[in-house]
């Protein structure tokens, strides 16, 4: 008998690293005795790396409720032909379809065994030939193209858009991807570029709501009154020129509104949208009528929504309304470790829409983005890239081909600060300069008086006027007192 759950090797395992199918077993404490090949193929994973660990480690977007391994060890009974999408330690979206089977041993449950096959790409034809069927459909019956999606509500991003691996966007997609299958509001948080957009779209894409309408509205880009009228809608003869027309909230009805920016709409405007989401009606500019509307809202900010509540920019009741789920978007600079894998996609979407053949970046390119602090986010590595991809000649890029300003900037730790430049200084004379300007504040913070300026640094009197000799200060200074 071949003894897997104890962990040991056998022939059988030649047998089963050539089927076609991925096969996971666990022992009772859900530890993994065995992986083939095939599985770590599909998942992008070593066998090594998943092999004696708790197959929750390996698999961050299932629990104990949603892991039909769980279920078998708890039940005993098999789970048969299911479909399943999960989130792979590498931070890839895999639909799967599978089957587990508890495993006895002297009639005593001793594991379970999952089996299941990637049909992540058949998924995706099928959904797109659904997608081109219901357009037909559409086509057909209203007699003009593309009643179903306008322009305006084109999104085109799934969670295996967001590139990266770092433990961050891993937890993002997880989380993301659970969000998606409820209707409660959203707020997305991230700098700008750092890509919070890929994430709504995604969240909607993943959703039942995907065949309805995806609409997104800037709420910086009109004034409160026109912003309005947008959002609700207008009834004729509400104002000069007004006509019927639905807003924004009932061309989404039955999918999701998109709210970037939402601390720059204005106040009496945020309460206005507070009732939508809180009951689903709402009233057209101008109108007595209440409508009801069934569409999600997702909203986006660039700024810390608590210091926007703070400075009266976001009402603190629409914050709470929102911040029911709220989703990180992680800096660039918070996981740098994505940057070749980033670097890697881009030059790839660039070959193909510039005819190039470029392969790689050199090391030397690759340690200044690295070093780089990358304010702009993912947005500025994708246009130095581009940037980049317009001036190579060759197959490397190499440091003449990147943006000037990438290699002028050092990490400063921080990130609240910003970043800063040493400006060609050494490190002695950085520290000299803001030791000497520390110094002159203190002496004028205390108009001259060097026991109060040595209380205020923390230092002793005769350190300071030791400090202020070696500088040439004393001179300057000849009016201090004690």
């Amino acid at each position: 008998m071949f003894n897997w759950l104890d962990g040991s090797d056998s022939c059988l395992d030649l047998v089963l690293d050539r089927l076609d199918q991925a096969v996971h077993v666990i022992n009772c404490e859900g530890i993994t005795v065995y992986y083939n090949q095939t599985a770590a193929e599909v998942e992008g994973l070593q066998v090594v790396d998943v092999v004696g660990k708790h197959f929750l480690q390996v698999y961050p977007s299932l629990t104990l409720e949603t892991s039909s391994l769980m279920k078998v060890l708890t039940t005993g009974k098999p789970v048969l032909n299911q479909q399943q999408t999960i989130v792979s330690r590498k931070g890839r979206i895999i639909t799967i379809h599978y089957s587990t089977f508890p495993l006895y041993r002297d009639g005593i449950l001793v594991g379970a065994c999952d089996m299941s096959r990637d049909i992540t790409k058949i998924k995706e034809l099928s959904d797109r030939v659904m997608d081109l069927q219901a357009e037909l459909l559409d086509t057909k019956s209203s007699g003009c193209k593309n009643s179903k999606k306008t322009e305006a509500s084109f999104s085109k991003y799934t969670f295996n858009d967001i590139i990266g691996s770092h433990d961050l966007i891993v937890k993002l997609k997880v989380l993301g991807q659970r969000v998606a299958s409820t209707s409660s509001p959203v707020l997305v948080i991230g700098e700008t570029g750092a890509g919070k957009e890929l994430v709504v779209q995604s969240i909607h894409n993943a959703s039942s709501r995907k065949e309805r309408p995806f609409v997104a509205q800037n709420c910086a880009a009109f004034p409160a009154t026109l912003l309005e009228s947008i959002l609700f809608g207008t009834v004729k003869g509400s104002f000069t020129g007004a006509e019927d027309r639905p807003g924004l909230f009932e061309l989404a009805d039955g999918g999701t509104l998109f709210l970037d920016e939402i601390n720059s709409m204005p106040m009496e405007l945020q309460s206005k949208l507070l009732r939508v989401l809180q009951d689903g009606t709402f009233r057209r500019l101008g109108d007595n009528k209440l409508r009801e509307v069934d569409t999600r809202v997702i909203a986006c900010t660039n700024v810390d929504p608590q210091e926007a509540v703070r400075k009266k920019e976001l009402r603190v009741d629409l914050y709470y309304r929102l911040n029911v789920v709220a989703l990180k978007v992680p800096s660039l600079r918070e996981r740098k470790s994505d940057i070749s894998s980033l670097v890697e996609h881009f030059i790839t979407m660039y070959n193909a829409k510039m005819g190039r053949s470029v392969k790689k970046i050199s090391e030397e390119v690759n340690q200044a983005f690295l070093h780089y602090s990358w304010p702009g986010n993912v947005r500025e590595l994708q246009h130095a890239i581009e940037h980049a991809m317009n001036i190579v000649s060759g197959l490397v890029i190499e440091m003449e081909h990147v943006p000037e300003h990438l290699l002028k900037y050092d990490e400063e730790p921080d990130n609240e600060k910003g970043w800063s430049h040493l400006g060609g200084k050494g490190l002695p004379e950085v520290l000299q300069n803001v030791e000497k300007s520390a110094l002159i504040q203190a002496l004028e913070r205390s108009e001259g008086n060097i026991s109060r300026a040595a209380l205020s640094l923390g230092i002793p009197r005769q350190t300071i006027q030791y400090k202020l000799k070696i500088y040439g200060l004393v001179e300057k200074d000849k009016k201090a007192t004690l």
